[in-house]
């Protein structure tokens, strides 16, 4: 039963690319993808491969027993709407629900890695998987963001710090000093894309982890899709937190940004 990872797979990138890395490290990978999220690409790749439905608590830890998974990672995203649909879930989901005060996304998160450590499942960080995807501190792109928008970029950047440790969001929009747009359920392209409409061309986005960021429960990252989000609404600089926000598809990505005249910079 050596070498088993448990992948419980939402949406995006993180899932697939999660996996082959696990493989090419030795791991035999029982990935639960979720109904209406997970990418189907992940049913042929795993080893063993199971739908389950955000509330089917029960369904997700036959599977990993079944299959002698004392280890899992959680990876890609879950829309929020549903995890609120309490009728869709099943009475272990239910129970566990009925325990928690705060209902937020992340809260619900910490709640299904402490039911599974009861049962003898931990919930791994998966950054062991992700260490090529950080990106270190400076200019990404072909050109630095002229004088006036790294004003608003250190702008934002203060208050981006201040929202994400507040648990409200981890993407702020900005211009001319001012906040535009805050991420809430919807995520950071969608809230580019608010701020764009908001506020029209060169809108700056920042985007942070938490202070005390639990990469088990919510791992901050951007890809190619967030650059396509910016190049629509024109916008001029996307900052993200140097060494702690995951760049997927990076070389596509900036070949993107510099064609659309966008600057990206990684800080601390």
């Amino acid at each position: 039963m050596a070498n088993r990872l448990g992948i419980l797979a939402g949406s995006g990138n993180f899932p697939l690319l999660a996996l082959i890395e696990a493989q090419n490290q030795g791991y035999f990978c029982a990935v639960a993808g979720f109904l209406g999220e997970a990418d189907p690409a992940l049913e042929t790749r795993a080893e063993v491969f199971e739908w389950v439905g955000a509330g089917e608590l029960a369904k997700l830890l036959a599977f990993l027993k079944n299959n002698g998974i004392r280890e899992i990672i959680l990876a890609g995203k879950v829309d929020p709407r549903s995890l609120y649909r309490a009728d869709r879930f099943d009475e272990a989901a239910v129970k566990l629900l009925a325990q928690l005060k705060e209902k937020s996304p992340s809260r619900l998160v910490q709640a299904l890695i402490g039911f599974l450590s009861g049962q003898g499942i931990e919930v791994m960080d998966p950054t062991f998987l992700l260490r090529r995807y950080f990106c270190p501190e400076g200019v990404l792109t072909e050109s630095p963001p002229a004088a006036e928008i790294q004003q608003d970029i250190d702008f934002g950047w203060r208050k981006a710090r201040t929202l994400a440790d507040l648990d409200i969001g981890q993407t702020i929009v900005v211009k001319n000093g001012t906040v535009v747009a805050v991420e809430g359920v919807e995520g950071t392209d969608q809230v580019i894309l608010r701020g764009g409409e908001l506020a029209g061309a060169g809108i700056i986005a920042v985007k942070v982890s938490r202070t005390s960021q639990d990469p088990r429960v919510d791992l901050p990252g951007v890809g190619f899709k967030t650059i396509e989000a910016l190049a629509k609404v024109r916008a001029a600089a996307l900052c993200l937190e140097a060494e702690r926000v995951v760049f997927f598809e990076r070389a596509e990505a900036l070949a993107l940004a510099n064609a659309s005249h966008i600057a990206i910079v990684a800080r601390k």
